[in-house]
């Protein structure tokens, strides 16, 4: 079995055991998040899992609008550029990031971190940045999705239990508001989908543009 490194033959490996769509996929989902997936399906767009992984450090002082629009189409590019001819279909890249005062906030790397971050979210509205890219032959294309999004006071006590629960480990900012996150967050402006991960209007909308309707669609 090959070793599950950033060379082609990894992708395809990976590509073939991770979770599709059932029907004949149309593009390809440059990401390993079961939410993304889920919200594609959601909108009848068959798809094919083939994660890639990319350096997702900020460059010095990067703009959150910036950075996250770069990531998508890496993300994107990255995995066009290692399919082979015969292979390829759209890719589809996403990435989402958590800006409070102008200040990314990544994925917690330890419990302290995260109530760090959750201590800069309490009681604030923070913003959440997510951008969606598809690269075809014709060309690569992204979109940008910002939301607001509230939280109410939350007590240390709680910020722990929440770590415990393994929730935050993997999360932007340290929540996710598909999940027990949704405790904490007292009112949102823009897209709940956006704020999962995957903005469904402008991924719809740049789909279209590359020739790719979703069943809602038609």
């Amino acid at each position: 079995m090959p070793d599950p490194s950033s060379n082609k033959s990894c992708i395809l490996w990976r590509m073939s055991v991770l979770p599709t769509s059932s029907a004949k996929p149309l593009i390809y989902l440059a990401s390993a998040s079961p939410r993304r997936s889920a919200l594609l399906t959601q909108i009848g767009v068959a798809h094919r899992v083939a994660p890639v992984s990319v350096d997702e450090s900020v460059a010095g002082a990067e703009a959150p609008e910036k950075y996250v629009t770069r990531l998508a189409a890496l993300k994107a590019d990255t995995l066009w550029d290692r399919l082979a001819e015969h292979e390829r279909l759209p890719v589809l890249g996403s990435d989402t990031t958590v800006v409070v005062d102008r200040t990314i906030l990544g994925k917690p790397v330890d419990e302290s971190d995260c109530l760090r971050m959750l201590q800069l979210l309490s009681g604030r509205t923070h913003q959440v940045h997510t951008a969606v890219a598809v690269r075809s032959a014709r060309g690569s294309e992204v979109r940008l999705s910002i939301s607001d999004v509230t939280f109410r006071t939350v007590a240390e006590a709680e910020m722990r239990a929440y770590w415990r629960s393994g929730e935050p480990v993997d999360k932007a900012g340290g929540y996710a508001i598909q999940g027990r996150g949704a405790v904490f967050v007292r009112h949102i402006a823009g897209s709940y989908s956006g704020i999962m991960g995957l903005p469904l209007f402008e991924t719809a909308e740049l789909l279209a543009a590359h020739q790719i309707t979703s069943e809602v669609q038609g």
